[in-house]
């Protein structure tokens, strides 16, 4: 099931597409075009390539993620993000921001008997 925000709801995917990404990196170290893959997997089949780059160097500016190269069989080395404390913690106050917002959105979506 495609359930990729469509493409004049690129201010909703801005939104949370850092939350997505520092919770992918939380799961487990990624390179860059791993992530794409995964949020693909997860549903964001019409991502761009480039939109995950500059919010992968953003965090890594910030502290919230670390990197390190690991040299690959399949061509240059990769740059692989790992998430710090100050990263960790700033998933989870993001997914409790997340959480309150869609909590609004589903209570103004919803009007009384019917769904």
């Amino acid at each position: 099931m495609d359930v990729s925000p469509p493409s004049h709801d690129s201010q909703l995917l801005r939104g949370v597409l850092p939350l997505l990404i520092l919770n992918l990196v939380d799961q487990r170290e990624s390179y860059g075009y791993e992530l794409v893959e995964r949020l693909r997997e997860l549903g964001l089949t019409e991502l761009a390539t480039g939109v995950v780059y500059p919010v992968l160097g953003r965090f890594e500016r910030d502290g919230l993620l670390d990197s390190h190269l690991v040299p690959s069989t399949q061509g240059p080395a990769r740059k692989y993000y790992a998430i710090t404390a100050s990263g960790r913690q700033a998933r989870r106050e993001a997914a409790a921001q997340w959480r309150a917002i869609v909590a609004v959105t589903e209570r103004g979506l919803i009007r009384e008997g019917t769904d």
